[in-house]
């Protein structure tokens, strides 16, 4: 273990000793950070504050809001690299809720070349985050408070986040379990819960996990698996894949139908990419399909249609996702449950910054109250 792991384990220690009872003296900082902490809708300011610490702690004589090297003078550092080397095992060996990826990479922190004082307009929401980021690397700066008892305090409030997380999921866990001699969801009650997940805020990954879900309920039954899905902010430019959800045959690695999940209406640029890409695959597709929550324009699915004959046999078509759905549950009925389940397994591991908490507990709230009804 290096000496900044170590650094971290005894801040971890620390904090699990005194897990309900603040480091800090000052309430003004102890209610700022608690914001920063318990911002789900942005992360990137615990993250950025967490590599900043740990830097000052390493090296005392750097200033806490110089995390550039861009800036050229000798109390700048390297934010990213304390971030990337060292924050990012820390907070995935301790299952701790923070964002999975660097905060230097995120757009208010990137391509920075100027100390992140209290003056600087960072444009960012919320906007308080990023106000009350700024006047906590200010007050490590001018020592209102020490590096070592923000990082602690921190890492208390991420241990205290954790552990209520787990407890409302396992208490919702539970009140599935409870119901398990209801009688099972029909197909129509699977798909309007599913909907009803659907239509919640941030929901972009949802549509990625029915089409896996359903291939993990009855694809061995037309020979056919989902190869291993990438990261959902990958762009398929830079992974190379030709769409969102790569399925192939059961004995084979070569991809014979492509998904492209959208949130809005498939247009003909859309089917024009599709087509450049089926031009350049190594394998030879035999279906790559559109997945839409949105209606789809005729002459768009007439325009697809009409590639078969372009492409020498490979069809593009557009679907819609509630119908593709409704169709997969009736013409596999019997294996409805083993999709339902094997959607919320998928949406319980996705991480956060891909299906977040809220959603993660909005799907099984759902679930619980659809099959209470029964």
């Amino acid at each position: 273990m290096s000496d900044l792991q170590q650094v971290l384990e005894v801040s971890l220690q620390r904090a699990e000793q005194s897990l309900y009872k603040s480091f800090l003296d000052n309430p003004s900082v102890a209610e700022q950070i608690e914001y920063v902490c318990r911002c789900l809708r942005n992360r990137a300011g615990t993250r950025l504050l967490m590599a900043c610490m740990l830097a000052k702690m390493d090296r005392p004589d750097i200033d806490p809001r110089k995390p550039y090297t861009e800036i050229g003078t000798p109390d700048s550092f390297s934010g990213r690299s304390y971030d990337e080397g060292y924050i990012s095992h820390f907070i995935n060996l301790h299952r701790l809720p923070c964002n999975s990826t660097t905060a230097f990479l995120t757009p208010a922190f990137r391509n920075i070349n100027r100390p992140l004082t209290t003056d600087m307009i960072i444009i960012g929401r919320p906007r308080r985050l990023y106000v009350e980021t700024l006047q906590l690397l200010e007050d490590v700066h001018n020592q209102q408070v020490t590096a070592d008892d923000l990082l602690t305090e921190i890492i208390r409030l991420l241990l205290i986040m954790r552990n209520e997380k787990e407890d409302r999921m396992q208490a919702l866990l539970r009140g599935l379990g409870q119901s398990e001699d209801a009688l099972p969801l029909s197909s129509e009650q699977i798909i309007l819960l599913i909907e009803q997940h659907l239509n919640c805020k941030n929901s972009s990954r949802l549509p990625v996990l029915i089409i896996v879900a359903a291939y993990q309920a009855a694809g061995v039954k037309f020979g056919e698996r989902v190869l291993p899905l990438h990261r959902h902010t990958a762009a398929d430019e830079q992974t190379g894949a030709l769409g969102d959800i790569e399925v192939c045959l059961t004995n084979d690695d070569r991809i014979v139908t492509a998904y492209e999940m959208k949130m809005k209406r498939v247009t003909l640029d859309d089917v024009d990419r599709a087509l450049h890409k089926i031009a350049l695959a190594e394998s030879k597709l035999h279906n790559y399909i559109f997945v839409t929550t949105e209606t789809i324009d005729e002459h768009v699915r007439n325009y697809a249609n009409e590639a078969y004959a372009r492409t020498g046999g490979i069809e593009i078509a557009i679907l819609n996702c509630s119908g593709f759905l409704r169709h997969f549950l009736h013409l596999f009925h019997r294996v409805r449950l083993n999709f339902l389940n094997a959607y919320q397994e998928l949406v319980l591991i996705e991480p956060d910054s891909a299906v977040s908490q809220p959603l993660k507990e909005a799907f099984l709230a759902l679930r619980q109250a659809a099959e209470a009804d029964t």
